[in-house]
């Protein structure tokens, strides 16, 4: 083409580069939001609308982020970002979990044998410095996938003020009669020596001893049935803890299920029915004899021998005994077990444990004692073998409680704990929903009230509410207390005396000052001493002297504080919160014990709603982990491809289900996102002339085609907008990548061109694609700004400035109707123009094939070469004909022509592609018989001709 030609063509134009480079890029993003305090502007360009409160569910601070977390922050500002968009005030606080026993077991590794000679408050300070650099770390790491928040001041659970809120959240608590300190038995971890709350444990496979003992029976064997008068009589207990056996004060019997008394080798053997002949095999009872059946309850308060101790143990009943293994006899030890503790106060056992904290046997026989209680189980069964006790043993493969701390194995163990009672008749009379008045009835209980309340909230996955609700009928009273050092101490003096508590809530308001003031510490110095009154006496026993609680309160209580602290911080937030959203195991964690706290303070739960994301795993559905070498670093991926790589991967994926994330997929996400940003490109390259207040042409006056385009632009808004509103951000993610490669490039872009390329530089016909393109791009970048939040701005920096615009993406709005179609609103009457493009893109899409076909048998080589010859009948034909003077540029061929036939719709199209007649044009390369023709510009037709002359002299 001669160079002046050229010259004459409107080829795109632009600095917005083709290759992101978004981890060099991104950074420089960030610090000029960094700069320009770019969410205190948010904060400040939203006041006054209505508020939306996502509540920051908090990590902890022992270690970097990992996939999981970045998936949880991504959808989190997802949302606060969309929020925003839609005209709400959504602050975002993020929170960090800094207390705990990972930090102290970290710390206790680094101090080594250090710790013994350091004051608590070292060692807290030692913990505090650990949690400050990973809450520093995960600052900064949420920060560069693009997460806005207030991250120069987040709440911290390890703040002053955050533990004066987790104090008094305790006291509302102690003061309205839930808490109690007593014995109970309670899952103690040996390896961190602490008690641990059910949130706190997992199930993993352990293999156990399991052991069939014999008790024999003290009382007369007549009192159960004339039968066995005079007879050996026992019973034959089925364990699989043979270690508590030293504990063994009872044996339970279910009161309504049948037993029967099986004679063999001159004994006689009490075993459940249901289980009998299982019993009598795996015991090697020959040829037993059925004696005589009778009830579990026949046995109550009967007298049986401990198998190796001079102790008498007591018949008891218990529904919880099942007929599913074993023999149907459940060999009870009060201070080992839950079940066990129960039945103990019922029977009135001793529930005195004697297994210390570190799992080692106290006060027993000589043959274990001072053995670890796992170690202890071959030495007990061999003593029982010795004693004549041991009717038979094997090893089981079964779900055991581990700490999701450490993965140790656990234990049940009676100590001293403080307790929030599940069973306390909350204030409030007829409930939170109804009038106020006085405490409740027995039947209106903290645990009857929080299920009431679970029903108000909604549950997304709706299976929500069953899960918690589930948890909460069944959970017992709420161990509170944990015998550590970093933490939030529980705050009670304790008479010196009677060893009970003080409970005044004026000396309780006192501490929770000093904590706010001077932060959980204070407990530790002799500071607190000064709040007693030198006449303060126990209200039990008249003593006057008090000492200082050590325990600590259990992390959950703490972090169920949250939003307590944070309404605390910012008395303008609503209560209840609108959102929490966190993963499934939170429902035995931070949702549960949120909602106790909310409970127990305001009666209501702290949250409107509550989101579940699933796990996320590697391509073999197994669960990502380090030691695996099958995680997948954010932070890596950030630095490698772009943080808006790991956006879009977090906005690909259904987060409701279990998501798979892995490098591979990450790519494929890196190469859409390429798609993505060119589509931008495209744009932006062909706005470089046009300035929306001089050049934008009104609706009703542009080209058919780019009115077509705005009106799919403006339901692609209100399908993303719906998106956002479902949190269904993986449908934006796809309807994102039709929209872009199905409608835009493959499609509109492609026809558009001509127009823009082609047409003089201010005709109204390319004037009118400019408008629908920048409009397109407009809608598009605040559209996605909550997605890909670097690239939105990015872009949004290259396109025309209009006035009235915002500085940044992010302080804009969510595009409306209006703005889309240039101040007009959809009709009815546009359906049957809809109707019209249907038919053209599918026809487009029947002339497309037509002239590949061509092309591979070498007819033509581009389709500019082509004529296209369409036969079709109505009411095709009508459609296109409505629109025949643009069928060539829809077609991208140099000529269409129409033949009508008939047959009413049911022929189809009939489409014939033949050499274009004529020249080709040496400006747009179509053909024209009119090539020539002007001997100004003899090598173009007449189309470009006139071009030509508006632009001036040759």
């Amino acid at each position: 083409m001669p160079l002046e030609l050229k010259a004459t063509i409107n080829l795109p134009k632009t600095a917005f580069p083709m290759k992101a480079n978004l981890p060099q890029n991104e950074p420089k993003i960030l610090a000029r939001w960094e700069q320009t305090g770019i969410y205190d502007r948010i904060r400040e360009a939203r006041k006054g609308s209505t508020t939306y409160i996502l509540h920051d569910g908090p990590p902890y601070t022992s270690g970097p982020i990992h996939l999981g977390t970045a998936l949880n922050k991504c959808l989190k500002d997802f949302i606060v970002k969309s929020k925003t968009m839609s005209g709400f005030d959504a602050p975002y606080v993020p929170g960090w979990d800094c207390h705990g026993l990972p930090i102290e077991i970290k710390v206790d590794k680094e101090l080594g044998g250090k710790k013994l000679q350091m004051r608590p408050l070292d060692v807290r300070a030692e913990c505090r410095k650990y949690a400050q650099k990973f809450l520093d770390l995960q600052r900064q790491q949420f920060k560069r996938i693009g997460v806005f928040g207030r991250f120069d001041r987040p709440y911290a659970t390890m703040n002053p003020q955050y533990e004066s809120v987790v104090l008094s959240t305790f006291f509302s608590f102690y003061e309205n009669g839930f808490v109690y300190k007593g014995l109970r038995a309670v899952y103690w971890c040996m390896h961190d020596e602490t008690a641990l709350a059910e949130a706190e444990v997992e199930y993993e496979n352990h293999t156990s001893p399991t052991v069939w003992v014999k008790y024999a029976l003290l009382d007369d064997p007549a009192k159960i049935d004339a039968a066995l008068a005079g007879k050996k009589v026992s019973t034959i207990i089925w364990t699989t803890t043979p270690w508590t056996l030293p504990a063994s004060m009872a044996v339970a019997f279910h009161p309504d299920e049948e037993y029967v008394a099986l004679e063999s080798a001159g004994e006689v053997y009490i075993v459940a029915s249901k289980l009998a002949k299982d019993v009598a095999e795996k015991c090697n009872l020959a040829n037993p004899h059925e004696l005589a059946h009778f009830p579990g309850r026949k046995l109550e308060r009967l007298n049986f021998q401990h198998p190796f101790l001079d102790r008498k143990i007591l018949g008891v009943l218990a529904d919880y005994v099942t007929m599913d293994t074993g023999t149907g006899v459940v060999h009870t030890a009060p201070s080992h077990g839950a079940e066990d503790f129960a039945t103990g106060v019922k029977y009135g056992l001793d529930a005195t444990s004697h297994v210390d904290e570190k799992g080692i046997l106290r006060d027993g026989l000589p043959e274990y004692n001072g053995q670890y209680v796992f170690k202890a189980n071959p030495i007990i069964i061999e003593l029982l073998r010795k004693r004549g006790a041991l009717l038979h043993s094997d090893r089981l493969v079964h779900s055991y409680p581990h700490c999701w701390r450490c993965h140790n194995p656990v234990i049940f163990r009676a100590t001293e704990q403080w307790f929030i009672s599940m069973e306390t008749p909350m204030p409030g009379g007829t409930g939170s929903r109804g009038s106020e008045g006085s405490r409740g009835s027995e039947n209106d209980t903290l645990r009857t009230r929080t299920l009431e309340e679970i029903k108000h909230v909604k549950w997304d996955p709706s299976w929500g509410e069953e899960r918690l609700s589930n948890m909460i009928a069944t959970r017992p009273d709420w161990c509170i207390s944990r015998q550590r050092v970093w933490g939030v101490p529980i705050a009670v003096f304790l008479c010196e005396s009677c060893g009970k508590p003080l409970n005044d809530p004026v000396i309780n308001r006192k501490v929770v000052e000093l904590f706010a003031r001077s932060g959980a510490d204070a407990w530790f110095t002799p500071e607190p001493d000064t709040i007693l009154a030198a006449a303060t006496k126990c209200p039990h026993c008249g003593g006057a002297r008090f000492e200082k609680e050590t325990d600590i309160f259990d992390v959950w209580l703490e972090s169920g504080a949250s939003y307590l602290a944070l309404i605390g911080d910012e008395p303008a937030y609503p209560w209840p919160s609108d959102l929490y959203l966190e993963g499934g195991d939170q429902y035995r964690g931070w949702f549960q014990s949120s909602l106790l706290c909310a409970m127990g303070t305001h009666a209501t739960p702290p949250y409107k709603g509550v989101v579940t994301p699933g796990w996320t795993l590697d391509e073999k559905g197994q669960a990502m982990s380090k030691s695996r070498g099958n995680d997948v670093d954010p932070v890596d991926i950030a630095n490698r491809l772009g943080g808006e790589v790991v956006r879009l991967w977090v906005a690909s994926v259904d987060f409701r289900e279990d998501v798979v994330g892995s490098e591979r997929l990450m790519l494929t996400v890196a190469e859409n996102y390429r798609k993505i940003r060119n589509t931008f490109r495209y744009i932006l390259g062909n706005l470089g002339d046009f300035d929306p207040q001089a050049d934008a042409v009104p609706f009703d006056r542009m080209e058919a085609l780019d009115q077509y385009m705005l009106r799919q632009t403006q339901a692609f808004a209100s399908d993303v907008r719906n998106s956002y509103d479902d949190f269904a951000f993986h449908k934006i993610y796809h309807r994102l990548n039709h929209f872009c490669i199905v409608d835009l490039s493959a499609f509109y872009f492609d026809v558009l061109k001509d127009r823009l390329y082609i047409s003089a530089p201010k005709s109204q016909a390319r004037r009118s694609a400019q408008t629908a393109i920048w409009r397109i791009g407009e809608a598009l970048v605040r559209l996605l700004a909550p997605i890909m939040t670097f690239t939105s701005e990015e872009v949004w920096d290259y396109l025309p400035k209009a006035s009235g615009r915002s500085e940044s993406v992010h302080l804009a709005l969510f595009p409306s109707e209006t703005e889309i179609l240039g101040g007009v609103k959809t009709t009815l009457g546009e359906e049957k123009t809809g109707d019209d493009w249907t038919t053209l893109r599918s026809v487009r899409d029947e002339v497309l094939k037509a002239l590949e076909e061509a092309r591979n048998n070498k007819l033509i080589g581009t389709g500019l070469e082509a004529q296209v010859n369409l036969a079709v009948s109505d009411p095709v034909y009508s459609v296109l004909s409505r629109h025949a003077d643009q069928l060539r540029y829809l077609f991208i061929v140099s000529a269409v022509a129409l033949i009508r036939t008939t047959g009413n719709g049911t022929g189809g199209v009939h489409v014939e592609v033949k050499k274009a007649d004529g020249a080709k044009c040496d400006r747009c390369w179509n053909y024209s018989v009119h090539v020539g023709e002007d001997k100004t510009y003899p090598t173009v037709c007449e189309r470009c001709s006139a071009v030509l002359k508006e632009l001036g002299p040759a």
